[in-house]
């Protein structure tokens, strides 16, 4: 069985693995929970979700991706906020590479990175219905709070945010 690798995403190839990986997750939150779907349509439109994906790598410090073998099986960035912190956007496993620790080691690479920066703090956000995503972060640290943004409501009460302090 071949090892997970992480590599930065930074060629043109790459970059289209990430796409794919971030289409992916959408129809994931979207299918997720019917409650959801509206929640993901608003909050990723489909034609800003797809601006912001072209965009890549934009203003991310890092665009990662995971791989087994020679299948791209996760995604994940971060990109810095105005206070000088960092927040991690669009974590994604794809379902058949879920439970090979790609999740976990996009995460604590990115956390990584961060406190190579000197950034004091890493803040993320999921779903409250994705309690696999929720179990990781608190495994590897995170710690939940309210919202570090201004949200409306029902972007809000669907969410659950977390930081991570650094050393």
């Amino acid at each position: 069985m071949p090892d997970l690798v992480l590599r930065d995403a930074t060629t043109a190839a790459d970059l289209a693995q990430v796409r794919a990986l971030c289409w992916a997750y959408r129809d994931h939150l979207i299918d997720h929970a019917p409650a959801t779907r509206a929640l993901v349509e608003h909050f990723y439109p489909e034609d800003g979700y797809r601006a912001t994906l072209e965009a890549l790598p934009g203003d991310h410090d890092a665009v990662l991706l995971a791989w087994h073998g020679d299948r791209a099986v996760g995604c994940a960035m971060s990109h810095p906020l105005e206070d000088g912190n960092c927040e991690i956007k669009r974590v994604y496993v794809a379902p058949a590479a879920r439970g090979l620790g790609a999740g976990r080691a996009l995460v604590s690479e990115l956390v990584a990175r961060a406190e190579a920066r000197g950034q004091a703090r890493v803040l993320l956000d999921t779903l409250k219905t994705l309690e696999s995503a929720r179990a990781l972060y608190h495994a590897l640290g995170f710690r939940e709070r309210g919202p570090y943004a201004p949200l409306p409501p029902l972007e809000a009460d669907a969410l659950c945010f977390y930081e991570k302090v650094l050393t």
